[in-house]
């Protein structure tokens, strides 16, 4: 059995859905526009940021993802086939980002925490 089923067994209904959501955004062309949005939703949970705020953060978050897509483009090497080093550093990438998820939920939960105590 491949590792991606395996991942999708332990998946929850949630996870299974996610998932599903983030194949077809992809393949009608919303992917990093759905994720701005969902970014944004976790940013202002309760208030609307004004139009230059919103500006600003889009401008910053998809030149991070048009940086990260750039970057992946150019240090693939050649071939149809993932070689040893693509992956190697897919999972470098894989392992920044989730360093960060950690920490933007850490902030969420001391945000979530001060909000309640208040």
């Amino acid at each position: 059995m491949g590792e991606a089923k395996r991942r999708r067994e332990r998946m929850t209904p949630i996870q299974t859905e996610a998932e599903n959501l983030t194949h077809k955004l992809a393949d009608e062309g919303l992917l990093i526009k759905a994720g701005f949005v969902g970014y944004m939703a976790a940013c202002f949970p309760t208030e609307q940021p004004s139009d230059m705020q919103r500006r600003e953060l889009e401008q910053a978050f998809m030149a991070g993802a048009l940086h990260l897509f750039s970057s992946i483009m150019v240090f693939l090497d050649g071939g149809e086939v993932p070689t040893a080093r693509d992956l190697r550093r897919m999972g470098l990438i894989d392992t920044e980002l989730r360093e960060y998820g950690q920490i933007l939920e850490g902030r969420a939960a001391m945000a979530a925490k001060t909000e309640g105590s208040a």
